[in-house]
């Protein structure tokens, strides 16, 4: 008689409302198929630790552990905000960034994961209103979702967050809102988006921040991965009131979990109070590994490395998607950082499609993750660079290619035989048409402006002017 049982779970009536909202993640759901042999990761942004220098790595070890007074702190509790040593060693480091920051406007997290939770946690009720980028770090969403916001995507293009998009939707809040809490933004190589946000936008998302009276929050991960271009002045050197998000994960290893936030001491009074309920204190080791790291080694060198190997793994999938990929795709060029975004056709559906992708061999992360509503986004994808060599990268793409190939010719059937609609060529007519309209339109509204502006001119003026309009009208009506 077999000695198998049925287990039920008996806690579905107790778990809390906002946990059975949460959605869990598409990276971590993808991390076990990653692993298999045959199948080659563009989902993951794990940094290529294997670059690191064994003895450098060794050192900062040692020193944590090999004199009875280290080991008398990396082995015990410590302070709720992070060693003294490594807050200090951190402002010297952000100063490289121009960010002046002291030791004690610094609280040392387990990673930066955990800052974007205590953030949420402190300052997230029910209902409240969060902006992001759309799509964002689906951490953030993860972090975020559990305490219930109202939060409003705005999307991006190739100079970051929209700044047109952004006022519109702050305008529908309204000044004063109290609702209204803050921006979270990744303005240095975005994840997933893979773009940055240009000067003048952040400038004005500061402005914007002070008229409506919301915090910023600027994460920062890969602000020191840059491969083309000058330095961007982070948000924080602008303007104090920035909270900052540090990690040490890219430059160093995800696996000492160590982040930090940067802000204004009331900030960080109130992020104290949650992190001492939520684990006491970080690992006093993995903060005095990376005290000694960062102190007393040249990690620079090491940076530099990380930064020649992504650079050619980023231009090695670059080369693999204008070989490989239909017309029909696009993606962004990230001047930095780990990820690039691929938009498809809108009638693609990357979530279906990934079955097929995974039983080619390849992995990535659907669009729709990066969403709050989990909808949106889903003829888009994220592929990450910095991990695969770059012949897995090349390889990878092929094979990526080959399965969007073959779910586009099927669609191609459907859009030749008019069974797709808003597609094919009475579709492509009505929308030149459309265009051709819009042009029509705004020669005129830019004629009448004329009008109004020659009223105060001559009649001579005034008659040219009225001319206009009536040819814009009289090609309209054609």
């Amino acid at each position: 008689m077999s000695s198998a049982h049925i287990t039920f779970d008996t806690t579905g009536d107790k778990i809390a409302r906002r946990v059975r909202k949460m959605r869990p993640s598409a990276v971590r759901n993808l991390f076990a198929a990653a692993t298999r042999d045959d199948v080659i990761s563009l989902s993951g942004g794990m940094p290529a630790v294997s670059l690191l220098p064994e003895e450098d790595v060794r050192r900062a070890v040692l020193a944590a552990v090999e004199s009875p007074q280290a080991r008398a702190v990396s082995l015990q509790y410590g302070p709720t905000d992070g060693l003294a040593g490594l807050r200090a060693v951190l402002a010297d480091m952000m100063r490289d960034l121009g960010i002046r920051v002291k030791a004690d406007q610094i609280l040392v997290t387990s990673g930066a994961q955990q800052a974007l939770t205590l953030i949420a946690e402190a300052f997230i009720d029910p209902g409240d209103i969060i902006i992001t980028e759309g799509p964002t770090y689906l951490g953030a969403l993860q972090a975020f979702s559990a305490f219930e916001p109202d939060i409003r995507a705005i999307p991006f293009d190739e100079d970051g967050m929209r700044m047109d998009l952004l006022e519109a939707e702050l305008e529908r809040i309204g000044k004063g809102n109290p609702r209204l809490k803050f921006c979270y933004t990744i303005p240095n190589f975005q994840n997933p988006g893979g773009v940055t946000m240009n000067a003048e936008r952040r400038r004005r998302l500061l402005e914007l921040a002070d008229e409506y009276g919301f915090m910023v929050v600027e994460d920062d991960p890969y602000g020191r991965l840059r491969y083309d271009g000058g330095h961007q002045v982070p948000l924080k050197a602008m303007d104090d009131s920035v909270i900052y998000l540090g990690t040490i994960s890219k430059m160093l290893g995800p696996g000492l979990r160590t982040g930090w936030i940067a802000a204004p001491e009331s900030v960080l009074a109130r992020v104290n109070l949650v992190k001492q309920g939520a684990d006491l204190c970080g690992s006093a080791f993995d903060q005095l590994v990376v005290q000694h790291y960062f102190a007393d080694i040249p990690w620079q060198r090491t940076l530099q490395k990380f930064i020649a190997l992504y650079k050619e793994r980023r231009d090695t999938m670059l080369a693999a998607l204008d070989e490989f990929f239909p017309p029909e795709a696009s993606w962004t060029h990230p001047a930095g950082g780990m990820f690039l975004w691929i938009t498809l056709p809108d009638y693609m559906d990357t979530d279906s499609m990934l079955a097929e992708a995974l039983e080619a061999g390849v992995t990535y992360v659907p669009g729709n993750s990066f969403f709050p509503d989990g909808v949106t986004g889903k003829n888009s994808m994220r592929v990450n660079f910095s991990f695969e060599t770059p012949e897995s990268i090349t390889e990878a793409i092929r094979r990526l290619a080959g399965v969007i190939e073959e779910r586009l010719e099927l669609y191609r059937v459907f859009i030749n035989a008019g069974a797709l609609p808003g597609y094919g060529k009475e579709a492509v007519m009505a929308e030149n048409e459309r265009e051709n309209w819009d042009e029509v339109i705004v020669a005129s509204e830019q004629n009448e402006e004329a009008v109004m502006q020659s009223h105060d001119g001559d009649a001579a003026q005034i008659e040219i002017a009225e001319d206009k309009v009536a040819e814009a009208e009289e090609e309209a009506a054609e």
